[in-house]
């Protein structure tokens, strides 16, 4: 089984690492609220990873479907989402307070912003807007699909104890991206400064909106 979850590892890895919205977002939180909002955000992205692993490991069929049929809704959903998020976040004027900290009690790290904008300032919303974000894509589901039947999970029908360790180890292999991204980019958060901030939103702002007229202009 060893081998399972480490081929889940690097198939989590793989899915999560290609630059999108979401790791645009992640990047973004944590410079702008620390490491620990854009590790959220990302495990957000991976719990949803997780999900769609689990409709297509375990041939939940009736939820595949469904989620399949609905996918140019959602996908306009997230569309329009992503375009709200990059206009908020291209508006977005930096404080001067965007690089302090605050630690609570047990050493966790609190960001202290006083910025006006449309970054989360919870880990609940934080992680609730990537999770929502990432299950707008469905087609998802679809490519848990062939890969899972590339190596022969799919084909196994009833090995749901393989196809478990398979999903656990998608989950932690994109959790562990996400660790590894925040992390990094944390490293450069006290040079910011609200100059670099204010052109690092407008960036970001902006490719949040290539993404959002994408997403939009495939299905419409």
């Amino acid at each position: 089984m060893l081998s399972t979850l480490l081929e889940g590892l690097i198939l989590g890895l793989s899915i999560a690492a290609p630059v999108g919205p979401i790791g645009i977002l992640c990047v973004r939180r944590t410079l702008a609220l620390g490491r620990w909002i854009g590790l959220v955000s990302g495990l957000g992205a991976a719990t949803a990873d997780g999900f769609y692993g689990c409709i297509a490991g375990f041939g939940l069929t009736a939820i595949a479907d469904f989620l399949t049929n609905q996918s140019m809704g959602l996908r306009i959903v997230g569309g329009l989402f992503l375009g709200y998020l990059g206009i908020k976040t291209f508006l977005t004027k930096p404080s001067l307070e965007i690089s302090s900290t605050a630690v609570d009690g047990q050493g966790a790290e609190l960001a202290v912003v006083g910025e006006k904008s449309a970054v989360p300032r919870s880990l609940l919303t934080a992680y609730g807007s990537t999770l929502a974000l990432t299950l707008t894509n469905p087609a998802t589901i679809l490519s848990f699909a062939a890969i899972f039947a590339g190596i022969g999970i799919i084909e196994s029908g009833q090995d749901y104890w393989t196809s478990g360790v398979l999903v656990l180890g998608v989950f932690l292999g994109s959790a562990l991206w996400w660790l590894f991204l925040s992390g990094a980019v944390s490293l450069f958060r006290d040079r910011i400064k609200p100059t670099h901030m204010r052109w690092l939103n407008r960036l970001s702002g902006i490719i949040l909106l290539v993404f959002s007229l994408v997403a939009l202009t495939f299905w419409l």
